[in-house]
């Protein structure tokens, strides 16, 4: 069996741990730079705030409303995530995390356990050690898990935030009643040509041909199919090396002079050659872009990229920082206010495996100079030991107007109880 544990209104829920006065009102958290809104609790969404709303265009409705709006506090939505993690690996020790506010979990050997049971002491566990609420669904595969998890969510009352699909009948209520839209891995697009099949409902998708569901969803959407009907075909995924690796920001304000912008893709650059490092990579590709502020329709509006190949297989940041600054200088025009850059890097190939060339390699001295700036960095903090093209006088910080304080991660900002 499966179980897919759900944690709900994450962000709005860190939030309300430490500050109970927030209970049952309005919350909203925006993304980088306080942007846009990547999370709602329930409360808002009841208020008519979209995902994704830009804040300045919401700004009147957040006020009129009594809307709490919180800058995203990665430090703490990480470390809550990371607790609440730690508390599903006691049950069992097959656990996949599926993102900051989901894990996958398999029980085997479980079969004459009350599941039910173990739900709900799972879901009381992690309740009272963080303060978190979850929704736990149980199913013999991942995507019915799923399908039993918004049952839980939806109808806590009737569940106590616990729903288990042991059976066929209980398998095609559940798929009766989930629309097509809602289909975990169905997208847009997908669900709308389904629908100009009649097409509306979970359960109508499993009675498709397997043949038609191949030709037309590719072999991801069969295996999808297969799990719904209750043959596992969605395994836990096997942690592999990324085939591109990306670092971008919008900046915290608009820039217009080319140095600022070197700074950052240079920082950027930075970043991703220690991933490679980190993943025991080398790229042969690097892409940077720039973007001017697509909501700024006053202003002239610019955005490109290049990519430039590397002479040779490197990971070192030295070299994949002049290569992305050749690619900057060749891209950025004066007169513009830009809000958004990034790099990538591409071809990436194992870091063991490399092509020698007779006329052009890499300096030496770089592979044991990145290892000691990795190993200090690693022991002193990040960025402790920075490169000549970033900034040294000052730490670059992301627009946080409304950041909540960082209670678990930080001394000077735990919480202060008056006795």
């Amino acid at each position: 069996m499966f179980a897919l544990v759900d944690c709900n209104n994450f962000y709005a829920s860190c939030e309300r741990v430490f500050n109970p006065s927030l209970n049952h009102k309005p919350i909203v958290v925006l993304s980088n730079n306080d942007g846009c809104v990547i999370a709602r609790s329930n409360e808002a969404k009841a208020l008519g705030v979209p995902m994704g709303a830009p804040a300045f265009e919401y700004k009147t409705l957040f006020k009129q409303q009594n809307i709490h709006v919180f800058s995203s506090n990665y430090a703490l939505y990480g470390d809550m995530s990371a607790r609440v993690m730690n508390l599903l690996a006691e049950f069992t020790p097959e656990l996949e995390v599926y993102s900051i506010d989901e894990a996958f979990l398999k029980f085997v050997g479980f079969e004459l356990f009350n599941l039910q049971k173990i739900g709900e002491n799972m879901r009381s566990k992690v309740t009272k050690g963080t303060g978190i609420p979850i929704s736990i669904g149980m199913a013999p595969t991942k995507a019915l898990s799923k399908v039993a998890n918004k049952i839980a969510k939806k109808y806590t009352d009737k569940t106590n935030g616990v729903y288990v699909i042991n059976n066929e009948e209980q398998r095609i209520k559940a798929l009766k009643w989930l629309k097509i839209d809602d289909v975990w891995g169905i997208g847009r697009q997908h669900a709308k040509r389904l629908k100009a099949l009649n097409v509306h409902t979970a359960y109508q998708f499993t009675l498709l041909s397997d043949q038609w569901v191949r030709a037309n969803m590719s072999v991801v959407g069969l295996r999808l199919k297969h799990d719904l009907e209750g043959k596992p075909s969605l395994d836990f995924e096997t942690v592999q090396n990324k085939k591109m690796i990306a670092t971008t920001r919008s900046f915290e304000t608009m820039y217009s002079k080319y140095e600022d912008v070197k700074e950052r893709v240079g920082t950027f650059a930075i970043s991703c050659a220690e991933k490679l490092r980190k993943q025991g990579s080398h790229c042969n590709m690097v892409m940077v872009f720039v973007h001017t502020n697509a909501f700024r329709k006053d202003l002239p509006q610019y955005r490109k990229n290049i990519v430039i190949k590397t002479d040779f297989p490197t990971n070192s940041s030295i070299e994949i920082n002049r290569c992305v600054q050749v690619g900057l200088k060749a891209i950025f025009k004066e007169g513009f206010q830009y809000k958004k850059a990034g790099v990538i890097v591409m071809g990436i190939t194992p870091e063991n495996i490399k092509q020698l060339s007779f006329f052009n390699d890499e300096n030496p001295k770089h592979a044991p100079i990145m290892r000691i700036v990795d190993r200090l960095n690693q022991s002193y903090g990040n960025n402790k030991v920075k490169f000549g093209s970033q900034s040294l006088g000052r730490q670059w910080k992301m627009k946080q107007e409304r950041l909540s304080p960082r209670y678990s991660t930080n001394i000077n900002e735990v919480i202060s109880v008056k006795s």
